[in-house]
């Protein structure tokens, strides 16, 4: 069994030109949740609850440091845009054979934070619109 260790993580998002742009350099975080609903399908005379698959959906959120001329002139003009965005994620980085997910989204959310004694960092979340694919670099 291996392990992999977070700092070789890629994420890339698309560009105001549909071009896939690497954001790993501005990256300390991703976060990247995958659910499907489970409607109630119990009936009389059970004792105990049962349950049905029902749709899937998937969310991610990426965190780290601001900068104006890479990182905010791509997420800082995204938020609210119609058109879905691909993203292709590497949590074990993007060597021949490592696990990739893709699949496209809209930004949500992206806030910028400021403390007074620390570096300028921010937040940004995504919702998956339609189908996340599994699959490998070549």
């Amino acid at each position: 069994m291996a392990f992999e260790h977070g700092k070789v993580t890629v994420f890339k998002l698309d560009n105001s030109g549909g071009t896939l742009t690497d954001l790993s350099a501005y990256l300390n975080n991703v976060d990247f949740s995958r659910e499907i609903d489970t409607p109630e399908s119990t009936v009389y005379g059970l004792d105990d609850r049962t349950y049905i698959a029902g749709l899937r959906t998937a969310s991610f959120s990426i965190s780290g440091f601001w900068e104006t001329a890479n990182l905010d002139a791509l997420v800082g003009t995204i938020v609210g845009q119609t058109a879905a965005l691909e993203f292709e994620y590497g949590p074990g980085g993007q060597a021949s054979g490592d696990i990739k997910y893709t699949g496209s989204c809209y930004c949500t959310n992206y806030s910028i934070s400021n403390p007074v004694d620390g570096i300028v960092s921010f937040t940004a979340d995504f919702q998956v619109t339609g189908a996340v694919s599994r699959g490998t670099y070549s």
